[in-house]
This record gives structure tokens, sequence and C-alpha cells, in this order.
């Protein structure tokens, strides 16, 4: 189902007291927004959230206005939705955000109650750098890509079929995906895979971009993990079937200090494991399709990853 929050942030934009209306608006769209906050910025009971509010609330929005304009942001996000339907051959209901954010993620994936929610934050999308905002300026032609990437984990999370452990660990917890949780339970070869087929979600339903922009990557960035791909996968082989927050963040967030992503005195590209993961994930969605290897258990891809490489 498309949820569109954008009439509603608008709305917070026209009022005499913005601060006070994104606290209704932020209220009124709670379940969406309270797990947003807490995976993607900051813990909004914390002492940070009203600093973050009165930024969002008071930042220029003529980059996001003037893109809005010229693209139907609403039609891009409901193609997405039906042809991610058709390729990994839907069984679980999704929800698709659109969304105004607040500086952090440009989209993100989020379980609540059991359901999958792929969300995008439209002011990344303007195609202008807007210091006011945090806003990336990237391409709204993108938003079908990012969406896809997202639409891919939902389903992967929470669907009927799938073998991931992602699924089990959302189970656990009652239905409710947390980054931070799942980075400190799931292997790091699960966390892998499930980046790698997101991308390459992404590639089959918003085919003809720059390779490098499936992956997040700028393009020195890609150049110097495709440098480092053999030192890449050495140094991830001891580490893939351990669990730790600081293995998520050293091979699949960004931030981190040199130090922190520095193995065998190579200091590993930010975000490397999203390269690494689609290329683990590869051997599999050529062997049984997208569909099948989105489901499918870290272990099952390893499998065919193996007898791919037994046969070359």
């Amino acid at each position: 189902m498309l949820i569109n929050l954008l009439p509603d942030f608008f709305a917070v934009l026209e009022s005499t007291d913005r601060v006070a209306a994104y606290q209704r608006y932020y209220n009124a769209h709670r379940s969406i927004l309270e797990p947003y906050w807490h995976n993607y910025v900051v813990d909004p009971e914390g002492p940070h959230f009203a600093d973050v509010v009165r930024a969002t609330a008071l930042a220029d929005r003529a980059d996001l206005r003037e893109m809005l304009e010229r693209t139907d942001v609403v039609a891009l996000a409901r193609s997405t939705e039906q042809r991610c339907a058709q390729l990994l051959e839907q069984d679980v209901d999704v929800d698709i955000v659109l969304m105004v954010g607040v500086g952090a993620a440009n989209a993100g994936e989020l379980v609540v109650d059991g359901r999958g929610i792929a969300f995008t934050c439209l002011e990344h999308f303007t195609s202008v750098t807007n210091p006011d905002t945090q806003g990336l300026g990237l391409d709204p032609e993108l938003l079908p890509l990012w969406l896809a990437h997202e639409i891919a984990h939902a389903i992967r999370y929470t669907s009927p079929t799938s073998r991931s452990e992602l699924r089990a660990l959302i189970d656990d917890a009652g239905g409710y995906y947390s980054y931070w949780d799942t980075g400190r339970r799931a292997p790091l070869r699960e966390l892998l895979v499930n980046e790698g087929l997101a991308v390459h979600a992404s590639q089959v339903i918003s085919p003809g971009h720059a390779a490098w922009e499936y992956f997040g990557f700028g393009r020195r960035q890609y150049a110097r993990v495709r440098e480092l791909e053999a030192v890449i996968s050495r140094a991830v082989v001891e580490d893939l079937d351990r669990a730790g927050l600081g293995l998520r963040l050293r091979y699949l967030s960004g931030g981190m200090s040199d130090e922190a992503r520095t193995v065998d005195r190579y200091v590993l590209p930010e975000r490397s494991g999203y390269f690494l993961g689609a290329r683990m994930a590869e051997p599999a969605i050529d062997a049984r399709g997208m569909a099948w290897a989105v489901r499918a258990s870290a272990a099952e891809l390893g499998q065919l990853a193996r007898a791919a490489q037994a046969t070359a």
C-alpha cells in the first residue's frame, strides 16, 4: 500500500508554529516516524529530538517544491511497487512510504507489527544539495532504484516463505525491525547478502544507471572498492559467521573512522560490504532467480556460490 505523507508535512510548513506542528505530525504518524527515528536518526525520547525537529521544520524547501512540480513521485512509486511485486513474486503486503525525513537516510526499511515498510525521504532527491536539509542532491530518477532496494529488504524480512536469519530475528522481536539489534545478532554473512540481494533487485527494476549508483557509492569510491575486492574478500572470511554491531558498521555503514575500517594495513572503503554482498548473492540469482534468492538463507546462497566456483 502506498502511504503519502507529503501533504501532512507541507501542512507543517504552512503552520504559524512549525515546530509545534511537526510534533503533531510526528504524533499522528508515530507508527512510522518513531521507528524511523530510532533506526536512522536519534532516540526521539532523547535530548536532541527538539533540535532536529526545529532544523527540519524551519529549513528552506524551495528545492523540494520545485522537484515535486516537475516529477510525479507518486506515479514513480506505484510503478516501482508493481514491478517489484512481479519480480519478487510478492506474497506479503509491504507499505511504500513517501515522506520528508530529517536529513538522515535517503531511504530505508522498517518492520512494524510484522508488516514491512519501504520508505524514501524526498529531501535527498531534488537534484540539488541543500545544507539546510542535509539533502544529498540525488536525481529523482533514482527513486525507483532506492525503493526497489528497500522493498527487497521488506520481503526478505516478512515473507512467510523467507528463510532469512533476519526474518527469524524480527519474528523473535515481536515483528519489529531494529538496525541496531539485528546488527548485534545477525551473522555478518547474512547482513552482507541481504544488501547484495537488494542491490541486484534495484539493478533489475531500474536499469541504466551508473554502476556505482546501485551501491550508493561515488565514482571514485566504486573504483577503489573494485581495486581492493580481493583484499576485502580475504579480510571478511574470518568474520562471516560472527555477529557483532562493529562488523555491520565496518562493512555496511558510513561515518566509521579509518582505524575502524583498517584490515591488514588497508583502509577498507566505506560500505564496501554492499559490493561484496552483491558478489556473494549473484550465483544464486543466476541459478534460481531473484524471487527465490531474496528468500533464501545465507547458507543456501553460500552453497550455490561454492557450487559456481567449483564449476568455474
